[in-house]
Order: C-alpha cells, then structure tokens, then sequence
C-alpha cells in the first residue's frame, strides 16, 4: 500500500504531460480585438490561422455616416467582413474581403443611418492571416 500512493500520483503526472504533449498546436483558432474606443473613432485588429470568430461591438456615432477602411495585411485564406448597422438596426455596410484575390483593403463611407449607438459586427471564416479595421464619424 505504501508504494501504491506514488504510483497513482506518478501515473496522474505522466497522463497529464502525456495528454499535453499531444495537444495539436495547430489548431484553428481567429480573434478579433479592438483597440479604440466606442466613442468618436472605432478599430481593432484581427489574426487567424484558418479559424472562424464573430465580435459585435456597440459604437456611438452621433452623425449619419461613418468613414470606413479595412485591410488584410497577411492572409492566404478565408474571408474578413466587416458589417455595420445603424441606431435603427438598419445595415449602412456589408463589405468583405476574401483572403486569396485582390483588393486586400477597402476604405469609404456608409450608406446614411440613424446616429446613436450603433453595431460593428467583424466576421471572420477560415481566415488566415491578419489585418485592422477602423470607422470613424462620418460628414
């Protein structure tokens, strides 16, 4: 019995280094991150390698447009899109990027909306690679 007690502890180890080492650090994975405010001007960056991720960010714009760019600065893969709905819920933008042809970047104005808060959605599916978004109050 007293050898029995280090055995289990030394096989509890073993299994967890074990199921550790044989984690695939391949896995697909994407994130979406922003890094300005919810007010005034609004941006982030995202990166993937191969994976999927969607983040919805409340952004208050007291004008009825909103300056838009995006740009994929790395990607062979997948798709960005960047989707913008007014304080009404009305969609002002849809506009992506596919990863393996050209443009890697757009930039413009929305479609005119109801000022208040309104939705930054960024979708990302099988992307990889990376890139930033930014949109600021518009005219």
């Amino acid at each position: 019995m007293k050898f029995l007690k280090p055995i289990i502890i030394l096989t509890l180890i073993s299994t967890a280094f074990f199921l550790h080492s044989c984690s695939d650090d391949d896995d697909l994975i994407a994130n979406v991150r922003l890094t300005e405010g919810i007010t005034g001007d609004i941006g982030g960056d995202f990166s993937g390698n191969g994976g999927a991720a969607s983040e919805t960010f409340n952004w208050q714009n007291d004008l009825s447009t909103a300056d838009y760019n995006a740009d994929i600065t790395s990607s062979a893969t997948g798709v960005f899109q960047m989707i913008v709905k007014d304080a009404d819920g009305t969609t002002v933008l849809d506009r992506s990027l596919n990863g393996a042809v050209e443009p890697d970047s757009f930039s413009g104005v929305t479609s005119a909306g109801t000022p208040g808060t309104w939705t930054v959605t960024i979708n990302l599916s099988n992307f990889n690679g990376d890139g930033s978004f930014t949109l600021s109050e518009g005219n």
